[in-house]
């Protein structure tokens, strides 16, 4: 195989660089305890809120990012202040990028903390629990589709995006899928990030 034939199969992409938003204004450590309607509703100020004002980018994450082509992130407004503040510029938001969702199971007379309910919610998702919304197999297939996205971004150059843990851990199998390989993984704390480049596909 010639090195032509081997630049058309696996073209220059990238870098992709995925990183969880900072950390947000509405504590999941604080109180009050809650019961699965109110945090069903806590979660939803979660959804919508933005990040704590008391923070700063990590000099590693902006260094990574500074030159980034194309800066993407889900439609949560916690996501996009991150992309923001990371990069300098105006995210392209996508719903497609947007975080799992935690539905309570409805227990009677039950309060928790906010951080005792993500746990309790997101064990009962991943065995099937869904409420009224998206379902753990439906994610799965979005975070497919989001890493679809992503792939087809990296045509164009290094590629930025904002997104969430959860749903970042998720990206990880599709884009490996795609021939993907994280050279970089930071976890998924607040501002952490991973860097991912294209190996192509075995």
């Amino acid at each position: 195989m010639t090195g032509g034939e081997t630049d058309r199969q696996n073209p220059a992409r990238g870098p992709i660089i995925v990183s969880r938003h900072g950390r947000p204004a509405l504590d999941r450590r604080a109180g009050p305890r809650l019961d699965w309607r109110e945090y069903r509703d806590w979660w939803d100020r979660y959804e919508a809120g933005s990040l704590a004002h008391d923070q700063v980018v990590p000099e590693n994450l902006k260094a990574a990012v500074r030159d980034a082509d194309i800066v993407l992130s889900s439609t949560a407004p916690r996501a996009i202040e991150t992309a923001m503040m990371a990069s300098g510029r105006e995210p392209e938001t996508h719903p497609v990028f947007c975080e799992a969702p935690l539905p309570p199971p409805r227990f009677r007379n039950r309060k928790y903390l906010p951080k005792t309910w993500n746990v309790i919610a997101r064990t009962a998702w991943l065995y099937g629990h869904s409420l009224d919304g998206e379902s753990n197999k439906q994610a799965r297939e979005r975070a497919r589709a989001a890493a679809e996205r992503l792939h087809e971004a990296s045509t164009e150059g290094k590629v930025y995006l904002a997104a969430h843990g959860w749903f970042n851990r998720m990206l990880r199998p599709a884009m490996a899928r795609l021939g993907w390989v994280c050279v970089r993984d930071g976890g998924d704390k607040y501002w952490s990030y991973r860097i991912y480049e294209y190996r192509g596909k075995s």
